[in-house]
C-alpha cells in the first residue's frame, strides 16, 4: 500500500509563519529550500547563523505561542517575506538587510517574561531545523485524524509544522518506517527518528491561544509525545502535491 504527498509547507523564518507548497525540489544533504533560513535569536543567545544550534536559542512557539498564528510568503526572486498575524498589521520585509523589521513587528508577541527578540540571523550552512542533521518532516493525515478521533473534536493539522504531508496508510505506521529508506516521486529520503513535540503545538494557528493539550493526549493515548518522523533527503528531486509515496 503507498501514499500520496497531500500537502506541502515551508517555514521561511523559524516559528515565525508557515507557507503551503505545491511542488519542491529535495536536495540530498540539505533541509526543504528556504525552510528556517532565517530564525530571531533572542537577547540570551549568542548564535550568529555560522553554525546551527538548538532551538533554544531562538524565539519559538514554545515560550510565546502568539507566534503559531503567523502566515508567511516568500518571494524567492526578491528575498522579501510578507508576514501576516490576527493582531499585526502586515509585514513585508528583507531578512538579511532588514531584521529590525520583523524584530520591532513580532516582538510583542513574545511574553514580558521570556527572553526577547534581538536580532534575525541566517543559517549559513543549513536550515535551523530542530535536529542536529538536516531534516525534513514528514507528517500523517491518518494519525492527525487519530489525535483529533482521541480529542473529539477537529484540530487544525498546522500546529504540527509539518514540511511534507501524506495520506493512504494507517494511522502511526510512519514509526515502522525508521531506519528505512521512502522515495517520493523520484526523491529519496531516509527516515530517521520520531519528532518529539513541544508545546508549540498547544497553541492554535488561528490564535496564537494555547487552547488545546495536544501533548497530554499523545501521552495519555499512546504513551509517548510523537507526532512525525524526520527524514534526511539521499536522492535530489522535485516532488509535488499527488506523488507517490513508496517504502522501500
Amino acid at each position: 500500500m503507498n501514499a500520496q504527498v497531500t500537502q506541502l509547507w515551508r517555514y521561511p523564518v523559524k516559528s515565525h509563519g508557515r507557507e503551503a507548497l505545491e511542488s519542491v525540489v529535495l536536495t540530498a544533504g540539505q533541509t526543504l529550500p528556504w525552510d528556517r533560513t532565517w530564525a530571531v535569536a533572542h537577547d540570551s543567545s549568542d548564535a550568529d547563523g555560522s553554525e546551527w544550534v538548538r532551538c533554544q536559542n531562538f524565539s519559538i512557539g514554545t515560550k510565546a505561542p502568539r507566534l503559531a498564528a503567523i502566515n508567511a510568503q516568500l518571494d524567492e526572486v526578491t528575498g522579501l517575506v510578507t508576514l501576516t498575524h490576527p493582531d499585526l498589521e502586515t509585514l513585508t520585509f528583507d531578512p538579511d538587510s532588514e531584521g529590525d523589521k520583523l524584530v520591532a513587528w513580532a516582538g510583542p508577541l513574545v511574553p514580558e517574561n521570556r527572553a526577547q527578540s534581538v536580532r534575525v540571523i541566517r543559517g549559513q550552512q543549513r536550515g535551523f531545523t530542530d535536529t542536529p542533521f538536516a531534516s525534513v518532516s514528514l507528517m500523517s493525515e491518518a494519525s492527525h485524524r487519530d489525535v483529533e478521533a482521541k480529542l473529539g473534536h477537529a484540530l487544525e493539522d498546522q500546529r504540527w509544522r509539518g514540511n511534507i504531508w501524506f495520506d493512504g496508510l494507517p494511522a502511526w505506521d510512519e514509526f515502522n518506517w525508521i531506519g528505512k529508506t521512502v522515495r517520493i516521486g523520484e526523491a529519496e529520503l531516509t527516515v530517521k527518528e520520531p519528532v518529539v513535540r513541544c508545546m508549540h503545538t498547544t497553541a492554535s494557528p488561528v490564535t496564537g491561544a494555547r487552547d488545546v493539550d495536544t501533548l497530554k493526549t499523545l501521552k495519555a493515548n499512546w504513551g509517548h509525545q510523537n507526532f512525525g518522523i524526520y527524514a534526511e533527503v539521499t536522492r535530489t528531486a522535485e516532488i509535488k502535491r499527488g506523488d507517490t509515496i513508496e517504502v522501500l
